[in-house]
């Protein structure tokens, strides 16, 4: 798969520098480099929703000592807002460029061919993403109808991860609810984590402590529900991580229950310590807030005993290419 993977991205690559090369004039017929962009700035504009009332909906989700989702909820709307807002304006201007009421910057011209080419222009950078720009724009709108759903019908039961613009503030707001609860300093604190089987996610209610999530995806390998995990890697005692699919790469990973427990009482458990990421680059950037622009943290994940043990010795091999 590493291999498939490598291919994909030279292709891109390559594709990329190609897409940047074409010449702007067109044959007699096709659409000009301007009539691309109007349309395609016309349709994106088309989709985007009205901002999020901060002011009513801060009303609605107050501040709560005990509960730390309605200031998780209110700060990531903020967020969206501003990229939501900074899209729009950049879109209205592009267009009014195309018309001539504004003078065509580079800034403009650049975003132009970066939609053209089907590329998210740089403008519009917010939480880190790899798609094009029609699957980027999809993304955004689920992300937004995602909070909408949450303003409309209150604190979801089960949380789609990767919809969050900061993933760390929900993290962090998991253990001060659990640390305000049992009247604890959050940083003796740590996370225990429960896969549940496909399907789950249906039936299982709201957790006391943690939150259940979805969303995220293996790479170079899968879950299987049916398969034994090692003793003690699992509350259900069975599913483990096991070889992929011929040429598939990516798998999604069943809802998991990220808990919240002391420190002290983290169990022993045979898995795999598996890195969490927004996007598939492995790599990121310290931000402002001291945090990795890209990576999220680390989950265990339970490992069968003829792969953790495959070496005569306990061993996380399996999974770690060097």
């Amino acid at each position: 798969s590493s291999d498939l993977t490598s291919s994909i991205l030279e292709t891109s690559k390559l594709l990329s520098n190609a897409l940047s090369l074409l010449p702007r004039s067109t044959a007699a017929g096709a659409k000009t480099w301007g009539e691309m962009l109007a349309e395609t700035a016309g349709i994106v504009e088309g989709q985007l929703p009205e901002l999020f009332d901060l002011e009513k909906i801060s009303i609605q989700y107050p501040t709560l000592y005990e509960d730390s989702s309605n200031t998780i909820l209110t700060q990531e709307l903020e967020r969206y807002n501003k990229l939501l807002n900074r899209v729009k304006i950049s879109l209205r201007d592009v267009q009014r460029a195309l018309k001539g009421e504004v003078v065509m910057s580079t800034e403009l011209e650049t975003m132009g061919n970066s939609i053209v080419n089907g590329k998210v222009p740089d403008k519009w950078a917010g939480y880190p993403s790899l798609k094009p720009l029609g699957s980027w724009v999809a993304d955004f709108l689920e992300r937004i109808i995602f909070y909408q759903d949450w303003v409309d019908n209150g604190k979801p039961s089960t949380f789609w991860i990767s919809g969050f613009y900061f993933t760390q503030s929900f993290l962090t707001g998991i253990r001060q609810n659990y640390a305000r609860k049992q009247n604890i300093a959050i940083d003796l604190l740590a996370y225990d984590f429960q896969v549940y089987r496909n399907g789950d996610e249906k039936t299982i209610d709201r957790p006391s402590s943690g939150a259940l999530v979805t969303g995220l995806f293996l790479e170079g390998c899968k879950w299987d529900d049916e398969a034994e995990g090692c003793e003690g890697a699992s509350h259900l005692k069975s599913g483990a991580l096991v070889e992929s699919d011929p040429r598939v790469l990516y798998m999604q990973m069943p809802m998991i229950h990220i808990d919240v427990i002391e420190e002290k009482d983290v169990p022993t458990r045979d898995s795999y310590t598996c890195p969490v990421y927004k996007t598939s680059e492995r790599r990121g950037q310290l931000s402002t807030t001291g945090h990795s622009t890209n990576f999220v943290m680390m989950i265990e994940l339970p490992m069968r005993p003829e792969d953790l043990y495959e070496l005569a010795e306990y061993s996380q091999q399996k999974w770690i290419k060097s």
